[in-house]
């Protein structure tokens, strides 16, 4: 196991897709809706092929979508003009035209809109450089943080499955001592849990449990998972918590990485002490994880 400063993320293109993202809606309200075709299949081709964040693929698919449903429909209208009678591109057959354009771009417009501006927000971790999870790192400006990663020779799935269930942390983790879902269901975004760990005695703050409450903010099955939230013990605190893990397949198994940043005005008193025990914990975190993922 070894302590990284960072893990290198592929870069992603995603340079194409804003760009179109940017040209649909503006050829479209230009009258050239039927030229809008090739923005959105960049779109949705380079969204689907190069940007992970799911919300941003789902979003690729409803802008082809609300583009193609009501060109189609002017289409197959009978009344519309045949091939050989059609004006120029631009006005084709003028009110239907125009009318077909408007109804595009009700729908499509919006979406682009979504897709300008979460395309380059989804890729500013990746393209800095730091590791992600659909677009959401940890906190860039925290004092304290540590980041940590291993290779486990399992398969993802288990070591997903082991790190999301998150009620059964105590089962393999002897630093958890319990550890309960406020929700139901699978894991996901929103999805909370309140789980306890010892915290030990330090030069201004006694031993105590800390009492944290964890919110999921981003996960995608088998490949990564963000969490945050607020810690509380007797004479401790820290006001914000976030932790991200990443599961990327390599030859041998999967490496596992982990960052967490912590903020707060009574933790940052002592960032050395706080970032020494923060990087204790998650060396720990790893080798249980391992050693739960490997024997089974």
């Amino acid at each position: 196991m070894t302590t990284t400063s960072a893990l290198s993320a592929p870069r992603a293109r995603s340079m194409p897709v804003t760009v179109a993202s940017f040209a649909i809606p503006v050829m479209i309200l230009g009258g050239f809706a039927l030229l809008a075709v090739v923005p959105v299949t960049v779109v949705l081709a380079g969204a689907l092929a190069r940007v992970r964040d799911r919300a941003v693929r789902w979003a690729a698919v409803a802008v082809a979508l609300a583009y193609a449903v009501p060109l189609i429909g002017w289409l197959v209208r009978p009344d519309r003009a045949p091939p050989g009678a059609a004006p120029p591109l631009r006005t084709l057959d003028g009110r239907n035209t125009m009318s077909s354009n408007v109804r595009i771009a009700a729908f499509v417009i919006p979406l682009a809109v979504v897709l300008v501006g979460n395309v380059p927000a989804a890729q500013a971790a990746a393209a800095e450089g730091r590791p992600q999870c659909r677009g959401e790192s940890v906190d860039a400006g925290a004092r304290i943080r540590y980041s940590a990663d291993v290779v486990i020779k399992a398969p993802v799935s288990r070591i997903f499955k082991l790190q999301t269930a998150v009620e059964r942390w105590p089962d393999w983790q002897k630093p958890v001592l319990t550890s309960k879902r406020l929700d139901h269901g699978p894991l996901r975004e929103r999805s909370s849990w309140r789980w306890t760990t010892p915290a030990p005695a330090t030069a201004t703050t006694p031993a105590t449990t800390m009492r944290i409450t964890s919110t999921v903010r981003r996960v995608e099955r088998d490949a990564c998972i963000l969490w945050s939230g607020p810690a509380v013990g007797k004479g401790v605190r820290i006001d914000r918590g976030v932790h991200l893990w990443t599961f990327t397949e390599v030859k041998g198994g999967v490496r596992v990485h982990t960052e967490e940043t912590w903020t707060g005005d009574q933790v940052e008193a002592d960032v050395p002490t706080a970032t020494k025990l923060l990087g204790a914990g998650l060396e720990a975190w790893l080798r249980d994880l391992k050693t739960a993922a490997e024997a089974r």
